[in-house]
């Protein structure tokens, strides 16, 4: 499961960065390697939910422990098998919405249809819709004002110079407060919005610090710019999409490796004390499995989600992919204050949405992003499907073996 989730969600988080040129296939892997694993081992759940979303009814289940056990097991391997079958067609699909599935399919087949959340499903289903709708406006609004303030200028490297840091530190701060707001829950560090927005501040400034020399420095290559007006303009971008690339990384590794050991989570906890309890403690092991697998699924089959978002969708470059990357980002920060269960791989390619209609209609290819949002409504039943026929499998193989 961490693997596919490295070869699928991972990827997509990099996709933008990749397809603008900020960073090449094996950058991202390095960058994501290093990033998402820290996240992932550093503060990706040392007490985990183990019935993920509160999609079951804890009593019914906390009642049979056992089926809980076959059911989080088909679950996985459910939720793996459509995720491998995604990425390989290259399509961006939803983990959460995948694990979702699979757990609403083990649940009504083995603990009944009452032992199901059903009202759950339905901000699941408005969130095909939300997501995409709130991060694509705003990555199309964002690209506008780049646009209009640095691009459409008569000195655009000057102007890159003084929005810049701006830029650098506003960035700095929402990728920041998808972190201190969200992510480190799992340490015990529940900061209040204005504690984050502080915290996110003094980074924001310090970052800008550091990064605003390095834009500035970018040598101005007047044979290039000859060939292409903006050249120089979008190595600036460049080194600003990178920063963003780093703290999605983390942000993602921290968040969504709970997708892949919270079920696991749940059958250790089953099998040490024969009770299942609404959150479980994770073992160092688990959570080092988890960032290793997916680190291996992004180098080894993440560049086929990759090419999808950062090449097929539509044409990016460092200032788009910038205001794509940004846009996802606050949207993230805004649906987690407003209580909106959003997917991240839904915000991002919203986002590349966004940034693609903004240079035009005809920007876009329509076909792709057709497969796209099919495979998303898919996700939820095939999920389930698959996790039913693996409940029945692992049921079968353990009681004949005395499970």
């Amino acid at each position: 499961m961490a693997w596919a989730i490295g070869a699928n969600d991972v990827a997509n988080a990099m996709g933008t960065s990749v397809g603008s040129g900020a960073l090449t296939l094996w950058g991202a892997v390095v960058v994501a390697g290093v990033l998402e694993f820290a996240g992932a081992f550093l503060v990706g759940g040392h007490v985990t939910k183990t019935i993920r979303g509160g999609i079951l009814d804890p009593t019914i289940a906390a009642a049979a422990p056992e089926t809980v056990i076959y059911g989080m097991l088909a679950a996985l391997c459910a939720a793996a098998t459509w995720l491998v079958f995604a990425t390989r067609a290259g399509w961006p699909v939803s983990t959460t919405h995948s694990i979702v599935g699979a757990i609403v399919g083990f649940g009504a087949v083995g603990l009944g249809m009452d032992a199901v959340e059903w009202d759950r499903l339905v901000p699941i289903v408005a969130s095909w819709v939300l997501s995409p709708l709130l991060s694509g406006t705003a990555s199309f609004l964002l690209f506008v004002l780049i646009r209009s303030t640095i691009l459409e200028h008569p000195d655009p490297i000057a102007q890159v110079k003084r929005w810049g840091p701006p830029h650098i530190f506003s960035l700095v701060v929402v990728l920041g407060l998808v972190t201190l707001y969200k992510g480190l829950k799992n340490l015990g560090l529940d900061f209040e919005l204005g504690t984050a927005v502080a915290l996110s501040g003094m980074l924001g400034l310090v970052t800008t610090l550091i990064a605003y020399p390095l834009v500035s420095r970018v040598r101005v290559d007047p044979e290039a710019d000859r060939d292409f007006h903006y050249a120089t303009v979008e190595r600036m971008f460049g080194i600003m999409q990178i920063v963003s690339a780093c703290a999605i990384a983390f942000a993602h590794g921290s968040n969504d490796v709970a997708n892949a050991i919270g079920p696991l989570a749940a059958v250790l906890h089953i099998s040490s004390t024969g009770t299942l309890e609404a959150a479980a403690p994770v073992p160092t092991w688990v959570l080092v499995i988890g960032g290793v697998g997916i680190v291996a699924g992004l180098s080894m089959w993440g560049y086929r989600v990759i090419e999808t978002v950062g090449e097929r969708i539509t044409q990016l470059t460092p200032t788009r992919g910038y205001a794509a990357t940004a846009a996802a980002a606050a949207t993230i920060v805004l649906a987690s204050r407003l209580g909106i269960p959003v997917s991240t791989t839904h915000v991002l390619v919203g986002a590349v949405l966004g940034v693609g209609l903004a240079g035009g209609i005809a920007a876009l290819d329509f076909r792709v992003v057709g497969r796209i949002v099919v495979s998303w409504i898919v996700t939820l039943p095939a999920g389930a499907g698959l996790a039913i026929f693996f409940f029945y499998f692992f049921k079968g193989l353990l009681l004949s073996h005395g499970g």
